[in-house]
């Protein structure tokens, strides 16, 4: 009699338990971290030898707001659109994406979404044009909303006009019935989310990808860091010129970093699984740099080269021709100096992506992404730090 109880009872464990314990192993697999590529094509990098298989996402890179319709600026863009969808066949789980807007291709923005109707318009444009090449979604690359950036017409207005604009291209992308992706670029810098209404947009948008980029400029009138991982204080560059010159001109200058702003995108209440981390496969120069420090946080004469590709720096800098590469442990971020030619560059390289991709994880972040895939060197070595680092 206690035998057939206990034998009962012992099924009735299996039966009610092993569920629940099936479950709560579930519960903890999560979504795989994604790694997208922006992508604007070159004839020295063949689509047959990018390494698909290594990225979750390719943005292809840009449309613009033309006659308030998502259309291509630049000719010959619809057939290397075709060309790289095509290799969804051979990679059916990488999602293919299309941007619009970019730094300098905001001009239609604000009109556009200003007018309901232009904006319903502009909405049914993107549906049109994500059904016409198969793609898995779009990403908005509005540089900025209320914000001067490149060209762009901006007005108080844009902030919650944004926020329709990413509302109603949720709603149209859901319609289709297909699991369509929306991401927007923000800006790797405090000021921006004044006007954006971040939490709201947070709602529709499937991540955001923050552009820890471009974190200092061209215009800068010092040497810094301009996609720098590691959180810089204040009181750790309060001894340098950089800093002393930000006083003279009484700008309250906080140092800028991915894990800062990322803390506060957590603040505002974003949730990490949203957020896209940026790297640079490009690096920033300056001329005229004085050779104390290495160069770093020194003032400078001016910008050098602009912005200069990896695969170029890797080649003719990267401890040739005069410049010597620097680690610093604070910023977790490497740079170049030739002392001879005064000549500072601040970049990322193996090292750095390896760290970002690594505290991406570590914090439960919804990945990393890049500007832009074909800076990388041919051999793809950036492409493959972060890979190797999500493998782990």
């Amino acid at each position: 009699m206690n035998h057939i109880f206990l034998n009962n009872l012992s099924k009735l464990i299996i039966v009610f338990i092993f569920p629940l314990i099936l479950f709560s192993c579930k519960k903890e697999i999560s979504e795989p971290m994604a790694v997208m590529a922006y992508y604007v094509p070159s004839d020295n990098y063949v689509l047959e030898e990018i390494p698909f298989d290594k990225l979750s996402h390719i943005i292809f890179s840009f449309t613009e707001v033309i006659d308030n319709q998502m259309k291509f600026k630049r000719e010959g863009s619809d057939q290397k659109l075709k060309d790289l969808v095509a290799y969804k066949k051979q990679y059916p789980d990488l999602k293919v994406m299309i941007a619009c807007g970019g730094w300098g291709g905001c001009a239609g923005f604000s009109d556009m979404v200003t007018d309901p109707e232009l904006r319903r318009g502009f909405v049914q444009s993107t549906i049109d044009f994500i059904q016409k090449y198969d793609l898995d979604g779009t990403d908005m690359d509005w540089e900025y909303p209320g914000m001067k950036g490149a060209g762009n017409k901006f007005r108080a207005s844009d902030t919650e006009n944004f926020t329709a604009l990413m509302k109603e291209l949720r709603e149209a992308m859901d319609a289709t019935g297909k699991n369509l992706v929306l991401t927007f670029a923000s800006a790797g810098w405090e000021r921006y989310y004044d006007h954006v209404e971040t939490l709201e947009v947070m709602k529709y948008a499937n991540y955001m990808n923050i552009m820890t980029y471009d974190m200092v400029g061209g215009g800068t009138p010092f040497t810094a860091h301009h996609t720098n991982l590691g959180w810089i204080k204040k009181e750790d560059i309060e001894s340098t010129p950089a800093y002393k010159l930000a006083v003279e001109r009484k700008r309250d200058y906080k140092p800028r970093s991915t894990k800062s702003i990322v803390d506060f995108c957590m603040q505002l209440g974003v949730k990490p699984e949203q957020i896209v981390i940026g790297g640079a496969f490009y690096g920033r120069g300056w001329k005229g740099v004085a050779p104390e420090n290495n160069g770093l946080y020194r003032l400078n004469k001016g910008v050098w080269k602009g912005w200069a590709k990896y695969g170029n720096i890797h080649e003719k800098y990267e401890n040739k021709g005069g410049f010597i590469r620097y680690w610093d442990a604070k910023a977790e971020a490497p740079y170049l100096y030739n002392a001879t030619d005064s000549i500072f560059i601040s970049y990322d390289d193996p090292e750095s992506l390896t760290l970002k991709t690594q505290y991406a994880k570590e914090a439960g972040l919804g990945g990393i992404m890049f500007w832009q895939l074909t800076s990388d060197t041919r051999d793809y070595i950036l492409l493959d730090a972060i890979y190797q680092e999500t493998k782990k």
